[in-house]
């Protein structure tokens, strides 16, 4: 009689096991690292929309500070003018506001010329997309809380 060649049932039930023990230690792993990608990209979008308030202050002194929507523009942004500043991308500035995970807002914006202006970052699915919430306001210093709830001038410093 010849012997057969190939894997037992046994074998295989051990293989698919190791793989799903390697896989449950993996993606919480990967989860983890995801979320702190978002929560660094939105830390880096409040620079950049720091940046481009300032700009923008600077370039229209008489209307100061704006809105998300006026320091982006469609792309693409070929002709900077106050209503569509080229100062962001479409992304940032366009319709939904939100970037890897997180949801950006300007606000306090009055008076003229507008003199200050707080951003806030926020996860879209806390504890998924992020876990902390981001605060910036004219002094360009962002603050953040650790629930995913909206920070104030108040809040810790980074």
């Amino acid at each position: 009689m010849k012997k057969q060649k190939g894997f037992s049932l046994i074998e295989l039930l051990i293989v698919v096991a190791i793989i799903l023990i390697i896989a449950a230690i993996a993606i919480p792993n990967l989860l983890r690292s995801r979320m702190a990608a978002n929560e660094a990209s939105a830390v880096g979008s409040l620079r950049t929309i720091n940046t481009a308030e300032v700009t923008y202050a600077t370039t229209y002194p008489s209307i100061g500070f704006a809105g998300l929507g006026a320091l982006g523009g469609t792309a693409p942004c070929t002709s900077a003018v106050s209503t569509a500043a080229c100062l962001l991308d479409d992304v940032l500035s366009g319709s939904t506001h939100t970037k890897s995970g997180y949801l950006f807002t300007v606000a306090g914006l009055t008076g003229t010329p507008v003199v200050t202006y707080t951003s806030v970052a926020t996860p879209t699915v806390t504890g998924q997309s992020g876990q902390r919430g981001f605060y910036s306001d004219q002094s360009g210093v962002i603050r953040y809380t650790t629930d995913g709830s909206a920070p104030t001038n108040s809040s810790p410093a980074l």
